[in-house]
């Protein structure tokens, strides 16, 4: 008998008829989701402002973190002990029974080595909005005692099975058989198993995850992996703090976005192997999924991940033979255990035989849920998972502040296409011990390997240096100079780059700051210079990108703050506003003001919002916005009302989603990347956005004229109609423009450019492997069309679901050359390399597709007939 099948059947003691029903929830909502990786250890504030600023994507009613890869010192044992004993936590709810319940199922069978109540604070009252008193924890350090351990081999016959996989499994049978007397989902609750992992813990409550986090007195507690999570459990009951996230296996803690359409067969397919749910949400069955998989069929990751998420359809067909042969037995085996619905999972784990802490984000093939990965490499290297990008840099300004191995962007930011046959989906992020320390590998689903450059070098910006004053004219900034245009600089600047150093970077905006600070009539220069490096593409030689941004972030800040406040006497063209003087807001001084409004302290969204106060200063006469320091505000630009061309709004920071969503006739140029659902039903107007962006781009949307440097994620223009004009630099991950219905591109209907390119690290164009890596391109269309950049006839037939590849004409041709000359214009990519193949410049018939809805030629040829 395999080993897996000794494990499954001595779980047939535990049968447990769990009736599979639970009381209508409210709406459900995303989540928010974190999870951190370092290779050093970080404190668990610096986890505190990503969920703090996803607190709108929480409900109070459900919030926990998780951590693995602890302190020794800090939880008052040795290293070995950490290492080697399973860290059991008991979270009590009626602490009259702690007495009962060790005499149970602690003492009689396991080595306690140490045991302590876990910290808190006195008075939970303390902390605003935490309704519900939290439970006392305790913690104990543990092994199985050899009798016990015995005597469960013998009776399940597991003598030949390995000594650790056999104590393991009782830690597990053990956890569910207290979870089953003192709490169970049914039954009176006193007490259950927070977790019993190895060098992991898991605390949760019935409030926020931040909460967590104060209450437990985590802000100082070290560890290399840190998961945490807003809302409820999708299913379950959630009144209580058994069933927040995360939820445990064994040695892995998970926490999840989304919801499961097959919940009832996936209990069926666990009861199957003898594991019955407890808690009734579809997290546990998830991670209960997840331990089988790992745990009891010793799967690689690689199958694992197939198993949770199977590779389907075109993604399928592009595999290699051997992988397609090996993937059919493991979805014909697994395939009714599989979560079918939009999910999206962050799992913490510590994996003791191969002596490594993983981070793992998996998102199902649908990829209906927001996700974000980022990896930070300098002299600690971090790795980063998030349901919004601007959690992501959250965290890494919290980190800043403390850690001069750390900076406030990423080096790589990427969302995950789910059962891609090019990455999987699903990225690990692993820690192991290098020397005397450790180093984060980070690998997609195949193995490969994800990293950075290695030959650039990082800057910490609050570094003392000595300012270079020999400095060549071309990066010189002096308050005398005036004839030189922003342009012309830039260009300067950016011939110049690859051989200065940071030193000569920085010395060059102390200048700026300074000749703004004499000559206020500088700024406009000012602004215009910082924010084309900030948006243009070049050859940073040396330097890291993300540390010239921060760089370039803080000087901007710098001259913004000299910038006149709204409470101060005089009413200058440009006036400053921020959170404490919204009050305060006065009308511009004439029609080309222009209002700086710090964003920082705004909330995400609701009656005191950053985008309910953009409405006030467009109803007091502001038409010109510059947004500084945004930190996920959502809705910028809208309900502004219609025909408002006159509004012009520069966003800097991170934007939150649905921005420009319904906008009708204004401009918004966003100087870095955007999230979720921007642009959703934007009727008119011109976005521009100086990076990517994420899911549901421009969901039915009716027109616009929209630029995009990056890429976008899942399902951009779906049920798009009208006449929105896209051009997408990068590409998109999956369902373009399904659903399109934008009418006669020659008759004023709607289209979208895919250029398929990425920057190289000298700043130069590359062709990406294929213009279009997913499948239903332009399914269900209607109306439009797409034109693909495709020299080499890299998309194919079966990527199409209703739309058909057609003649590129000189007419198709005379229609989208305006719009690449715009988008030249804005990002420097030139139409003519666009057109370069091979050091050659061809023809745009010879270089672009254009692809139509199927039915396009018959509609027109009908209407010709009866013209």
């Amino acid at each position: 008998m395999n080993d897996s099948r000794l494990i499954i059947d001595s779980r047939r003691y535990l049968r447990y008829d769990t009736p599979l029903s639970w009381r209508k929830m409210e709406a459900e909502g995303g989540c928010g989701v974190v999870g951190i990786a370092s290779s050093v250890p970080i404190k668990g504030k610096h986890l505190f402002p990503s969920l703090h600023q996803m607190r709108n994507r929480g409900n109070g009613k459900g919030g926990g973190i998780a951590a693995v890869g602890l302190s020794a010192e800090q939880l008052g044992v040795s290293s070995e002990v950490l290492e080697e004993d399973y860290l059991l936590q008991i979270a009590y709810l009626k602490r009259s029974i702690q007495d009962e319940l060790e005499e149970e199922f602690l003492r009689p069978s396991l080595e306690i080595h140490h045991a302590e109540k876990i910290c808190s604070i006195e008075d939970y009252n303390e902390i605003e909005g935490l309704e519900i008193k939290p439970p006392e924890v305790w913690r104990y350090f543990c092994r199985v005692k050899k009798e016990p351990l015995d005597d469960f081999r013998r009776r399940n016959k597991m003598e030949t099975l390995n000594i650790g996989k056999a104590e393991d499994e009782f830690i597990y049978q053990n956890s569910f058989q207290l979870n089953r007397k003192y709490y169970t989902s049914l039954g009176e609750k006193k007490a259950f198993v927070l977790s019993h992992g190895r060098n992991m813990m898991v605390l949760k409550i019935v409030g926020y995850a931040e909460q967590v986090i104060r209450y437990y007195k985590l802000e100082g507690m070290e560890a290399h992996l840190w998961i945490g999570h807003h809302r409820y459990p999708t299913k379950g009951r959630v009144w209580h703090p058994g069933g927040a996230h995360p939820f445990i296996g064994l040695n892995e803690a998970l926490v999840h976005n989304g919801d499961f359409a097959n919940y009832y067969s996936i209990c069926e397919y666990l009861k199957q192997r003898n594991i019955y749910p407890l808690f009734l949400t579809d997290t546990e069955v998830a991670v209960l999924l997840f331990d089988l998989l790992n745990r009891v069929y010793d799967y690689p990751l690689e199958y694992l991940l197939e198993a949770l998420a199977p590779t389907t359809e075109r993604d399928f067909e592009m595999l290699p033979d051997e992988k397609k042969k090996i993937y059919r037995m493991i979805q014909a085996a697994h395939i009714h255990g599989s979560p079918d619905g939009p999910w999206f999972f962050i799992i913490a784990r510590n994996d003791p035989c191969a002596k490594q802490f993983q981070l793992l984000g998996i998102t199902d093939t649908s990829m209906l849920r927001p996700q974000v990965f980022a990896l930070q490499e300098g002299a600690a290297q971090i790795g980063l998972i998030a349901s919004e990008r601007q959690a992501i840099d959250a965290t890494l300004r919290s980190l800043e502040q403390e850690d001069e191995r750390f900076w406030s962007y990423a080096d790589m930011y990427w969302n995950a296409r789910g059962g891609s046959y090019t990455d999987g989906g699903a990225f690990l992020f692993r820690i192991e011990k290098n020397g005397n320390g450790h180093k984060l590998i980070c690998t997609d689903k195949f193995g490969r390997i994800i990293e950075t450059p290695k030959n650039k070098t990082h800057f910490r910006l609050h570094n003392p240096i000595t300012l270079s004053r020999d400095l060549a004219p071309e990066f010189t900034m002096v308050p005398q100079e005036t004839a030189v245009s922003s342009m012309e600089k830039f260009h300067d600047l950016k011939r110049a780059m690859p051989g200065m150093s940071y030193e000569e970077f920085w010395s060059f905006c102390y200048d700026l700051m300074e000749s703004t600070r004499i000559r206020k009539e500088r700024v406009p220069f000012a602004i215009e210079i910082l924010t084309l490096l900030m948006d243009r593409i070049y050859d940073t030689g040396s330097k890291k990108r993300s540390c010239l941004l921060r760089m370039l972030e803080h000087t901007l800040q710098r001259i913004l703050e000299n910038i006149p406040l709204m409470d101060q006497a005089i009413m200058e063209r440009y006036m400053r506003i921020d959170w404490e003087r919204r009050g305060l807001l006065m009308e511009p001084k004439g029609k080309d003001g222009i209002l700086i409004i710090d964003a920082e302290k705004f909330p995400p969204e609701g009656e005191d919002s950053l985008a309910r106060f953009i409405v006030q200063t467009f109803r007091k006469g502001w038409r010109n916005l510059i947004l500084i320091n945004l930190r996920g505000q959502r809705f910028c630009g809208s309900g502004l009302g219609p025909e408002t061309h006159e509004v012009c709004i520069h966003v800097y920071g991170n934007s939150g989603d649905y921005l420009a969503s319904g906008l009708d006739g204004a401009q918004i140029y966003v100087h870095g990347s955007a999230q979720d659902q921007v642009g959703n039903i934007m009727k008119s107007g011109k976005l521009v956005i100086y990076g990517d962006v994420g899911q549901t781009f421009m969901y039915g949307a009716k027109g616009g004229e929209i630029y995009l440097l990056g890429n976008a994620a899942g399902r951009p223009l779906i049920n798009a109609v009208g006449a929105p004009r896209v051009v997408i630099n990068g590409t998109c991950l999956d369902y373009l423009a399904e659903s399109f219905m934008a009418g006669d591109p020659f008759n004023g209907g709607g289209f979208v450019i895919l250029n398929g390119i990425r920057f190289g690290e000298r700043g130069e164009l590359i062709e990406l492997e294929t213009p279009y890596p997913g499948g239903n391109l332009f399914s269900l269309a209607s109306g439009g069309a797409i034109y693909l950049r495709d020299p080499d006839r890299r998309v194919g037939e079966d990527q199409l679901n209703g739309g058909q590849f057609a003649e590129m004409t000189q007419r198709d041709c005379a229609l989208i050359t305006p719009f690449l000359k715009e988008n030249e214009r804005l990002f420097d990519i030139p139409m003519e390399e666009l057109l370069t193949v091979n050091g050659r410049v061809q023809s745009m018939e010879r270089i672009y597709r254009k692809v139509e809805p199927a039915g396009m030629a018959v509609l027109s040829k009908y209407g010709e007939d009866t013209g």
